[in-house]
């Protein structure tokens, strides 16, 4: 490689993941249990493993992420979660928060599908969630977290972790009445490389790139992996994987998730970027100049950069 080569290169930046979602999700309109659910899913089911924190006044916040984490054997009490996630000035906890601090422990904070079918599933399958209620008129909001741990599928009742009850139990009906009112949001929390069944693209896309942008690409790669493997024609997850891997000094593999994200979407002008200059890394400027120009022909943040490396690449090989 030429030398205007290798300065043009010591400049490079990657295209990242820039993923725009939205952070309630839900319909409160869904009906409380599809009838194939009972027929899916065991009739009993309780997480008994989840440790219990009574939630003093305005705190429920702090005391369900307590819970949570310490599930996944992560080293931290409510003492210390208070000043993370409590705002005085909101007399509580809000999601943003709930969400960060999960990933400042290390872990991914996947949002789950707003219907009472998904968190029966998520309990079915071992995972508590951490869900958020209005426990009084939308007018007057009365916001509460506590963690879903189990349920009772003949007596239609659900089992929580709340207040200061330590096995609090609901039925079906009035728990999704108070669950709507917070357009039915919840989480569950889950290990790096690990994605939870049951959890949407979409929300599991959302859920790994701001565990990224918390802790890094490479810290995100596992993730990235059980992603795609999962969901192998996803080119945002080959995009993403391609970029963690580059982060981890794999740039073969990398250049393979840029290739298939290409090949999933043609007018993914970030993928095309990364691959065009990452195939400059690797010498191979014609392979590179196709790439670049495929960048350079779709509308987005990546076209002036890819056009600004297509005039260096026509002066550097003059």
């Amino acid at each position: 490689m030429t030398t205007k080569s290798t300065n043009m290169l010591s400049n490079a930046r990657f295209a990242g993941v820039f993923i725009m979602l939205l952070l309630l999700s839900g319909c409160a309109r869904n009906p409380v249990l599809l009838q194939s659910t009972y027929q899916a899913l065991p009739p009993h089911a309780e997480i008994t493993s989840v440790p219990f924190y009574a939630q003093t006044e305005f705190q429920c916040g702090p005391a369900t992420l307590a819970m949570v984490l310490n599930h996944q054997d992560v080293d931290t009490d409510v003492e210390q979660l208070i000043p993370q996630v409590f705002l005085p000035e909101r007399d509580g906890s809000v999601q943003p928060e709930m969400l960060a601090t999960v990933r400042r422990y290390g872990q991914l904070a996947y949002p789950i599908r707003g219907t009472m079918d998904a968190l029966l599933g998520h309990l079915a399958a071992g995972d508590p969630v951490i869900v958020m209620q209005n426990l009084s008129l939308p007018i007057y909001p009365m916001w509460h977290y506590a963690v879903a741990i189990g349920y009772d599928l003949p007596n239609e009742t659900l089992i929580l972790r709340s207040g200061e009850i330590e096995r609090h139990t609901m039925l079906f009906s009035r728990f999704n009445a108070t669950w709507a009112r917070t357009e039915r949001w919840g989480f569950v929390v889950a290990e790096p490389g690990t994605l939870p069944s049951g959890i949407t693209a979409r929300n599991a896309l959302e859920a790994i790139s701001a565990y990224e942008e918390t802790n890094g690409p490479r810290a995100a790669l596992s993730s990235w992996q059980s992603f795609t493997q999962q969901h192998p024609t996803n080119a945002i997850g080959q995009f993403a994987l391609g970029n963690a891997l580059y982060a981890d000094e794999q740039p073969d593999k990398a250049r393979h998730a840029f290739e298939r994200a290409t090949q999933l979407d043609e007018e993914m002008g970030a993928a095309w970027l990364n691959l065009g200059l990452l195939l400059l890394q690797n010498d191979e400027p014609e392979a590179a100049r196709e790439a670049l120009i495929q960048a350079a022909s779709l509308e987005g943040s990546w076209q002036a950069k890819a056009q600004s490396y297509l005039v260096e690449l026509d002066v550097t090989h003059e």
